[in-house]
Order: C-alpha cells, then structure tokens, then sequence
C-alpha cells in the first residue's frame, strides 16, 4: 500500500467485472499505471455466468431503443461511435474471436465465458494491471487533490478512480450496491435501484397443478394505458412464472409493482393459432352425446396441466363433451382462457434472481463522451452502477463494454 500521501497509481478502478477490466486495459494500453479493487475472490464472476456460462458477450444490433433510462439520450450518445464492429474489433486485440447467434446474440468462439474472462486478465498482467482480490472498498473520499480510497488492505490515494462496481443483481456472485452508495456519498443523484430480468412471483393458489410446464406464449402487461408485449417461452413454476419472456417482460412489471400491490399478466397459451382458428378446430371436434370429460378432450389441444386451470374459472371441470356440444358458445370462454389467461403477480425473485438492475447514478451527472462526473473532476462511473439497463440478449454487457472503453480512452 502506498505512504501517506503518495500517489502510486494513475487510475484506480473499483470493481474487476466487465466494464472495469475494460477501462483497466484500454487505459494501460495508454500508459497509465492501473489498479483495479475486487470484493470477491475471483474476477469476473458475473460474466463467468452469463448466458449459461457460454457468455451472451454482445448483440449484432445494440441500437438505443433496446435499453431503459430516465434519460434515454444519454444511452444514445454513449454507443453512439459503439457498435457491434467496434466490440469485436476490441476483443480480437485481446485474442478472443467471436461467434454470431440467433436473436443478434455473439458468443465467444469458444462458447465459454471463462475465454473471454482468461484472456481479458492476461491483457491486464501483460499491460502491468495490478489487481488485488477480496479487497472490499469500504469508503471514497474526495480530497484536495484526487481522492482517497479506504479498503481492506488499507489505503490509496489517486487522482482518477472509477466506480466499475456493477450493482445489486446476482449477490450471490457478488453483486452489491456499494457503487452507488460511493456515488451518493459524493453528491450523485441516484434512481431507487430495481430488479430487472427477473422471475415474477404470484399469489395464485393452484400454481402447483401447472407448475413444471413450458408453453412458448405471448404475454401482455398494461403499463401507462400503454400495452407491452413480448413473445416466447414461458415456464410456469411453484412460486409463479419463469422464462425468456418473463424474462424480458419483467422489468415493466416489477416497475409497476413499485406503485401497486398486484397487476397482472395476460397470457396467450397458444400465440401461433387465431381465436377463430381454435374456435374452429374445438367445434369440429364435439360429438353430441360423447360422455368425454371436459379436461381430456381439452388435452387434445393443450398440456394436461392446464385443463383444470382453464376450465376450473368457468365451472367446467366437471362436464363433458355432450354437455359442450349443445352449448356451443361455451367454446368462445374456453378460447378466451386459453389466449388471455389472466395471472396476478405480486413480487418478483428479487436482486438474487435478477440478471441486471434497473436504476442507479443519475446520468444527467455524468459525461456521456468520456463517463467522467459532472460533479468531481477525476471521478468516473461505467456499467450497471449508471442508470442504464437493457433486454436480454447481449445488450447490457454490449453497454459495460462502451462505457469501459469511453471511461479507458479519456483516463
């Protein structure tokens, strides 16, 4: 650790996750002597877990629409200059070839997020990065001259350091809210933090009947009197609903939870099939004095366990296929169950389950060019600590690489 009042580093980095390693390379490459601070015993560990382990590292199309702030200009002129091209150049400096998917989504090569977090260390040793591990900041300071950076080995002072501390998601590989809380100390405006990305809970009391079962749907949620939707596989689970789609509609729904107890989700079960289509199929399907149970002939169009979640609503459960047969306008309630299944949800799985968080650092604070604060020359903040998150896909690493970059060049 440095003596008092000895200044050792150019820059020092706090946080050894994707924008961090980022701004560490690109600003050693430029002659600064870098330190970076990691809480966990390992570097990287979220990105070791992102996209299964195969690492989602970018998306072909990162355009600005597909992420989320209160200032959404900001997010503009960040990747402004940044796109897929200029990513991929980036990482073949750094050895790592890349490999296009479905959706936009780029792997590694090698489809092993360990590739990309290996390779990236390499670059910060061969560069003279020094990073020190479970090395947990506890406290910044703003000083006459720089700032002063208390941790568990100590002390720093330094005139550039950067908040590169991701935030709340995934504690369980580390995620934590010390950036912001470092941002506030400073005087930053910060956005109550969210989860996003994330399971949705519900208060539904036969959610074990459906549990376990997969359908691709198209789910809507209200927000504003504005209608958002998304399309693809929903899982439904013990404690509510789960999947890709959930996934990315989550982040409406957990905002929205914020104002009110409960809102809720209408579901499409079979989005490939027109109400008039499945009309017309379930009515050419009814004999007139078949003694068919209702839930068995609907297994002929729908997973077994859902029948009952669909015909228990309407007081079908218990008819069958006759009954059906000389009321045929029941067919038009079992259609509508099966493409507007009305779920209430009243929670989320939290910051534990979320992939990323919405909120953070005010960016009306922060220069969009070169991610320095607005408020304390010297100060710089990337990544998930800003207010910035964006869809599943790519998109939020593709933002932690930029503003890594942008925070790099201008050290």
């Amino acid at each position: 650790m440095n003596k008092e009042n000895e200044v050792v580093y150019d820059v020092i980095i706090i946080g050894a996750g994707a924008s961090g390693l980022v701004a560490a390379i690109v600003a050693a490459r430029r002659g600064k002597k870098v330190l970076i601070l990691e809480k966990n015993n390992k570097v990287g560990k979220k990105l070791l877990a992102t996209g299964n382990g195969r690492c989602n590292i970018t998306n072909q199309r990162p355009t600005p629409e597909r992420f989320y702030s209160h200032h959404p200009k900001f997010v503009a002129e960040v990747l402004e200059g940044f796109g897929y091209p200029e990513i991929k150049k980036f990482f073949r400096t750094v050895g790592l070839e890349l490999i296009e998917g479905k959706e936009g989504k780029v792997f590694p090569l090698s489809l092993q997020a360990i590739s990309v977090v290996d390779l990236l260390l390499f670059e910060c040793e061969q560069l003279g990065v020094k990073i020190f591990s479970e090395c947990e900041v506890s406290h910044v300071n703003k000083i006459k001259r720089g700032y002063e950076i208390h941790h568990a080995l100590g002390c720093e002072k330094v005139n550039k350091v950067v908040i590169a501390t991701g935030h709340k998601s995934s504690p369980q590989l580390g995620g934590c809210g010390l950036g912001a809380k470092f941002a506030q100390t400073l005087g930053h405006r910060i956005f109550a933090p969210f989860p996003s990305l994330v399971q949705l809970c519900s208060p539904v009391k036969n959610l074990k009947k459906m549990a376990g079962v997969k359908v691709e749907s198209r789910v809507k949620i209200v927000v504003n009197n504005s209608t958002i939707m998304r399309q693809g596989d929903l899982l439904f689970t013990s404690y509510g609903v789960s999947g890709l789609v959930i996934l990315d509609i989550s982040r409406w729904a957990v905002n929205k939870l914020i104002h009110t107890p409960v809102v809720e989700l209408e579901i499409d079960l079979m989005p490939k099939i027109s109400c008039e289509q499945l009309c017309a199929v379930m009515r050419k399907s009814l004999k007139k004095k078949s003694p068919k149970p209702l839930p068995l002939w609907l297994e002929g169009f729908i997973n077994k366990r859902l029948t009952l979640p669909i015909l228990e609503p309407l007081g079908l459960s218990g008819k069958c296929v006759g009954d059906l047969a000389r009321e045929t306008s029941l067919i038009d309630a079992i259609v509508d169950q099966i493409k507007a299944f009305v779920i209430p949800i009243n929670g989320s799985r939290g910051f534990n389950g979320a992939e990323v968080v919405a909120g953070g650092v005010d960016t009306r604070e922060v220069d969009a060019r070169t991610m320095e604060s607005r408020l304390h020359k010297g100060l710089y903040l990337t990544g998930e600590v800003l207010d910035v998150d964006g869809d599943r896909g790519g998109f939020n690493l593709h933002f932690a690489w930029v503003s890594g970059i942008r925070a790099g060049r201008s050290l």
